[in-house]
């Protein structure tokens, strides 16, 4: 038999075509994967470090208040004589 036939040719082409799709969509999905992960890593370490930070201001202020803000008196207009 003849392997060699145009339309098993297309056929080999087309099935190459189809794994490579597969192989390179498989590889981003994995690459996503690994982003999605890293990503949570950083926001939970984040997270931890903001709610540290929280915890030692809330420390801070206990041990000394924060000084009230000045408030600025509204301007007045000018008098036009």
């Amino acid at each position: 038999m003849n392997d060699k036939t145009p339309a098993r040719s297309r056929a080999d082409i087309q099935f190459a075509s189809q794994s490579r799709d597969d192989q390179v969509k498989g590889d981003i999905a994995k690459e996503r994967a690994r982003i999605d992960a890293q990503t949570a890593k950083l926001r939970a370490l984040r997270l931890a470090r903001d709610e540290e930070l929280r915890a030692e201001k809330a420390r801070q202020d206990a041990i000394s208040p924060p000084k009230p803000a000045k408030t600025r008196a509204p301007r007045r207009k000018p008098v036009s004589g």
